[in-house]
C-alpha cells in the first residue's frame, strides 16, 4: 500500500521547496500590505473595522498553515495531513479572507480613477458568470471529486507542480465559493439569499457524500491504509461540516431586506390607511 501522501515531502531531502517558500512570502507581503491600508484608512471619517483586519491577517495565517506541513502536528505523508492541508486552504482560510473585504479596502485606498475600473471588472459579465455561486460550486465541489475520484489525486504524489497548483485551485475555487455565497465585497450579479442558500445546501450533501465515499473505500482512487483513510473522511465531514456551518452564518448575518420593499405585516396594517397626499 503506497503512503496516501508520501510524494509530498519530496521537499524534505532536495533542499528549499520554492513551490512552498515563494507563496509564503507573498503572503506575508499581502498581510503588511492590508494593514498597512486598513491602519490608514482607520484615519478616515468612515474607519475601517478592526475585526474585518483580524479576519483578513487570520486567513493569512491559515493558509500558511496549510502550506507548511510541518505546522500540522500529525505524521507528515499521511492522507488525513492531506485533509487537514485541503480544509485550511480550500474552506477556512478563504472564508476568513473574504470577510476581511480586501476588495472594499482596495477601493477606498486607491485613486477614483483605478476605482472606477475595478469596479467595472467586479460589474462585468464575464466576473458574474464566474462568481456566480453555481459556477464556484462546480469549481470547488467538482473540483474534489475529480481529485478524488480519478488518478488525479495519485498523480499529485510524484508530481510537485501538479500538487502545487492544487493546492491553488483549492484556495482560489474556495474563495470564489465564499466570495459568491456571503462576501461582503461588491457584488452586482449575487444572487438573493434564499438562492445562496440553495447552492450552500448542495454543496454541503457533495461534501458530506464523498465523504461517504472516501470513509467507505468505494469509487475512489486514494491508495491509503484504511486507517487513515477513514480518518481523512471524518475530518472532512464534520470540519468540513462547521466551516460550511460558519460560511452560512456570514451569509445570513449581511441579509438585508430588498430596497423599497416594506415587510407584509406592514404593507397589510398600510393597506387599511387612507391615502396621503402625493401617495406616501
Amino acid at each position: 500500500m503506497i503512503p496516501a501522501h508520501g510524494g509530498h515531502t519530496h521537499a524534505a531531502g532536495s533542499g528549499t521547496d520554492w513551490g512552498v517558500v515563494v507563496p509564503v512570502v507573498a503572503l506575508l507581503v499581502v498581510a503588511a500590505g492590508y494593514v498597512a491600508l486598513a491602519l490608514l484608512r482607520r484615519r478616515d471619517h468612515r474607519g475601517w473595522s478592526g475585526w474585518r483586519t483580524v479576519s483578513f491577517v487570520t486567513g493569512i495565517a491559515l493558509l500558511v498553515a496549510g502550506l507548511v506541513p510541518a505546522l500540522i502536528p500529525l505524521p507528515d505523508g499521511t492522507f488525513v495531513v492531506h485533509m487537514y492541508q485541503h480544509l485550511l486552504i480550500g474552506m477556512y482560510a478563504p472564508l476568513a479572507l473574504v470577510l476581511g473585504a480586501p476588495a472594499t479596502l482596495l477601493l477606498r485606498s486607491v485613486p477614483h480613477r483605478y476605482g472606477r475600473v475595478i469596479g467595472r471588472l467586479l460589474g462585468s459579465v464575464p466576473m458574474g458568470v464566474l462568481a456566480h455561486p453555481v459556477t464556484a460550486l462546480v469549481l470547488n465541489v467538482g473540483g474534489l471529486y475529480l481529485l478524488y475520484t480519478t488518478p488525479l489525486y495519485q498523480a499529485t504524489l510524484d508530481n510537485p507542480a501538479l500538487h502545487h497548483v492544487v493546492h491553488l485551485h483549492f484556495f482560489l475555487a474556495g474563495y470564489l465559493f465564499a466570495y459568491s455565497i456571503a462576501g461582503p465585497d461588491p457584488a452586482p450579479h449575487r444572487p438573493s439569499v434564499p438562492a445562496r442558500l440553495v447552492v450552500l445546501g448542495v454543496a454541503i450533501l457533495g461534501h458530506a457524500v464523498l465523504a461517504q465515499l472516501l470513509y467507505a473505500g468505494v469509487l475512489v482512487h486514494v491508495q491509503a491504509p484504511a486507517h487513515d483513510l477513514k480518518a481523512g473522511a471524518d475530518l472532512m465531514y464534520y470540519a468540513g461540516d462547521i466551516a460550511e456551518l460558519l460560511l452560512a452564518l456570514a451569509m445570513v448575518s449581511t441579509w438585508r431586506p430588498e430596497p423599497g420593499r416594506r415587510p407584509a405585516g406592514r404593507r397589510r396594517a398600510g393597506a387599511t390607511q387612507p391615502a396621503t397626499a402625493g401617495g406616501v
